[in-house]
């Protein structure tokens, strides 16, 4: 199964990788990597279609500066935006970034009013609250990309931590996408083995911290930009999951209506995805202090809600 037409908005190193990575897996008929900057998505598409006679896929890439090549697209991947620098957070983006998801909103909703946006910009959970509310389109529709990314980065600290296989860890991280997210050690297993009996508290306590701030620490690296390769493949595993109407349990970002006793705003949990974008919100039990996380990384999205409608 594949869909027709998927674009990526942004061709910058999130978008172009996404691209890439959806053509690679044939996921669509046609990917449209669309920015406003002239000749960039032209040439990177060009690029990306050039190399599909040596990764042998048939999926065409196509750059565009106009929103009209997107018209009809299934998915919208809209990674548009600044990133960060060094000593930046995630909610230092907030008013410029949610000026250019507006107005890529607007645009979706003109060209391709049926179609699912998965929101990868930061400050992530504000962001896809913008896109729904500029959208109109029901919770379903709109879907952040965070909980899939962070759960990617702790998973991947307990492999090097224990050394073993990436393919064997399980683990669910919830929460906002910042530093306030909330890894759950009691969901985290390697093999079916809870990861409590392979490790020591304090050594499980150091991998969430690094968790939480795993972005920062390649923003550190990198000095002049953030993560790409991680964010594109997570973003693109749920467009897999919807494509392919293959009702993965990912944990992602979703407009919650009293799951987990909250409303109206966007916070990570474990999401159903399928043919429809988000099939369902699946409830899991919480201890006091895991409820007591969440509420706190909740209140920290409500907090940056509150923050750029106060710029506005």
């Amino acid at each position: 199964m594949s869909a027709k037409k998927i674009t990526v908005v942004g061709a910058g190193h999130v978008g172009a990788t996404c691209s890439q990575l959806l053509a690679q897996k044939e996921l669509a008929r046609e990917v449209i990597l669309v920015d406003i900057a002239e000749g960039i998505p032209q040439g990177k598409g060009l690029d990306q279609w050039e190399s599909a006679p040596i990764e042998g896929f048939d999926t065409r890439v196509i750059g565009s500066n106009d929103y009209e090549q997107c018209a009809g697209s299934d998915i919208f991947i809209v990674t548009a935006g600044i990133a960060r620098k060094p000593g930046m957070s995630r909610d230092d983006l907030l008013k410029t970034n949610a000026g250019v998801m507006s107005s890529v909103c607007s645009e979706i909703k003109r060209v391709a009013p049926k179609s699912i946006v998965i929101v990868v910009t930061n400050p992530l959970d504000v962001m896809a609250q913008v896109a729904l509310e500029t959208t109109g389109f029901p919770r379903e529709r709109v879907i952040g990309m965070a909980g899939v990314l962070d759960t990617a980065r702790y998973r991947s600290f307990i492999a090097l931590e224990l050394d073993v296989s990436i393919e064997d860890i399980q683990a669910l991280v919830l929460g906002g996408h910042g530093d306030t997210m909330v890894p759950l050690a009691s969901y985290t297993s390697v093999s079916g083995i809870p990861l409590s009996q392979l490790l020591a508290q304090d050594r499980i306590d150091a991998l969430v911290e690094r968790t939480r701030k795993g972005g920062g620490e390649i923003v550190a690296h990198l000095k002049t930009g953030s993560a790409y390769y991680a964010p594109a493949a997570a973003a693109v595993q749920m467009a897999e999951a919807i494509v392919k109407d293959k009702r993965r349990i990912l944990p992602c970002a979703a407009w919650l209506q009293g799951e987990y006793g909250m409303s109206d705003l966007y916070l990570g949990v474990p999401c159903l995805l399928g043919a429809n974008g988000l099939e369902k919100v699946i409830e899991v039990e919480l201890d006091a202090e895991e409820k007591a996380a969440l509420e706190t990384s909740a209140e920290h999205v409500r907090s940056t809600v509150a923050a750029l409608e106060a710029l506005q």
